[in-house]
């Protein structure tokens, strides 16, 4: 149930490099139409009363903002593509690695979830709640725990938990919630339509990338002595 891979960054660049050319030929078009209106405004004025020239010179620096925050506006983008790019890239080399994710929902294929959460005061006890996309909930005594950080391994087969998505939290006595960290390992990246790049991990879904808390690496292959 994994997703393939998007490395296809290429026709992203050229996207982002045709809007600053668009960008840029719209600042152009600007220019040429203020100079046209600064034109016409000289030439059909009133010879009796004619334009104070001071006029002239705050529409020549209205120009000269308008130019300057279009300038930046462009700049700005492309930055911004050269960091998705960056991202990616830098993703890319993580597929096959292990990480933590901060996740309030997540995807249950029948397979173990490992789970990690940290508790800033005591539970007795703390509880694991699970809702379906139906709206029905699933309560899993996880016990008396001390503060600091834990682990569960959810098993949605011997929990009785049909496949699907589910909201997740884990609860103390006064029904505090806290959001737990999802550990997974990264199977493929993709760019989202906003430009905001998204690790599959295996059967659990699709993640932000702004979710991962920690990285712990790759497993290294196991070697074969003869």
């Amino acid at each position: 149930m994994s997703t393939a891979v998007n490395n296809n960054t290429a026709g992203n660049g050229n996207a982002s490099g045709a809007d600053a050319v668009a960008a840029n030929g719209g600042a152009a078009q600007i220019s040429q139409l203020f100079t046209k209106l600064l034109v016409a405004q000289i030439q059909y004025q009133n010879p009796l009363e004619p334009t104070d020239a001071s006029q002239f010179v705050n529409q020549l620096s209205q120009l000269s903002q308008v130019e300057s925050l279009q300038a930046l506006t462009t700049q700005t983008a492309f930055n911004n593509s050269i960091l998705s790019s960056l991202q990616m890239l830098s993703l890319g080399s993580q597929v096959g690695g292990t990480v933590h994710v901060s996740a309030a929902q997540l995807t249950l294929d029948g397979s173990p979830v490992e789970l990690s959460f940290t508790l800033d005061n005591a539970a007795a006890p703390a509880t694991l709640q699970l809702t379906d996309a139906a709206g029905r909930k699933r309560e899993v005594d996880l016990g008396k725990l001390a503060p600091g950080s834990h682990g569960y391994k959810l098993d949605p087969k011997a929990l009785g938990l049909a496949e699907g998505s589910y909201s997740i939290a884990v609860l103390n006595e006064s029904k505090q919630s806290v959001t737990p960290e999802v550990v997974g390992r990264i199977s493929g990246v993709r760019l989202a339509s906003d430009g905001s790049a998204l690790v599959q991990l295996g059967g659990l879904g699709e993640f932000n990338s702004r979710l991962i808390t920690q990285f712990k690496g790759q497993v290294a292959a196991a070697t074969t002595t003869h």
